[in-house]
């Protein structure tokens, strides 16, 4: 049941960002662009996402447990260390230079572009040198 739920929030996930047209890197270049050609849509497509977290998440904390989940599974690290500052700054370089993060940029294969397809396994690349120089354990 688990896999199902995470497969339609995904594919919905999915669909709202084609929808609010965040699949494309120029929408979101152009919307780092802030001494030329600027466009803010993407900073109401954020504003919505927030809105909707800050709403919903009232009530569903509320709840004992997820609907299909035995806990909630929060973060509790509130510390902002070297290793937190230099992984936002990447992810925000990697974010202006390519146009895509993570979630677009998964969606976004659905394009079939070779272009995204090797910023998705340059990202994938990342994410497991990150995982080898930095185990769990060590975190």
């Amino acid at each position: 049941m688990f896999n199902i739920i995470s497969v339609l929030s995904g594919t919905i996930f999915g669909f709202g960002l084609a929808l609010s047209g965040m699949l494309s890197p120029s929408k979101v270049i152009g919307f780092l662009d802030i001494t030329g050609n600027w466009d803010p849509s993407l900073a109401f497509v954020m504003g919505g996402g927030v809105a909707v977290t800050v709403v919903s998440f009232h009530f569903i904390l509320k709840r004992p447990h997820p609907l299909f989940g035995e806990k909630f599974h929060l973060p509790t690290a509130s510390n902002i260390d070297r290793r937190l500052v230099i992984g936002a700054g990447l992810f925000g370089l990697g974010w202006g230079i390519g146009g895509l993060c993570p979630g677009p940029a998964i969606s976004s294969l659905a394009y079939a572009s070779p272009q995204v397809a090797v910023f998705v396994v340059a990202m994938v690349a990342g994410i497991l040198i990150a995982k080898k120089a930095f185990p769990a354990s060590a975190r």
